[in-house]
């Protein structure tokens, strides 16, 4: 068990899934410190069942998370279902290496936990 301090009461919920990947809460903060997320169109691969995608997604314009992994997707739409988010988020199964779409049509692409 880890005893590190822990973000907001919001981001520990989003984090109770695998808290291992940010025990101390802050990687919403630093990705906002490298990249400008506000009405960004994001292209986030690699996003597993959404974990990080639900943090930043409502402050996107538009974001297509993308993961080659079925069972990981499947469990990313369920929690979607879920949720109501002001940006526009799409999903879709798919590799990094055959993207469903243009590089152009994106502002900035994430790769967190992917490699």
């Amino acid at each position: 068990m880890n005893d590190k301090p822990r973000g907001p009461t919001a981001d520990r919920a989003i984090d109770s899934v695998e808290p291992e990947r940010d025990p101390e809460g802050r990687e919403l903060d630093q990705l906002r410190a490298v990249v400008p997320l506000d009405d960004a169109r994001v292209l986030e691969i690699g996003c597993g069942d959404g974990r990080l995608t639900w943090k930043y997604a409502s402050q996107s314009r538009a974001v297509l998370a993308i993961d080659a992994d079925r069972s990981k997707m499947a469990a990313a739409r369920v929690e979607l279902s879920g949720r109501r988010l002001s940006g526009e988020v799409q999903l879709a199964q798919a590799a990094a290496e055959s993207l469903p779409v243009r590089r152009e049509a994106f502002d900035l692409a994430i790769f967190s936990w992917s490699l």
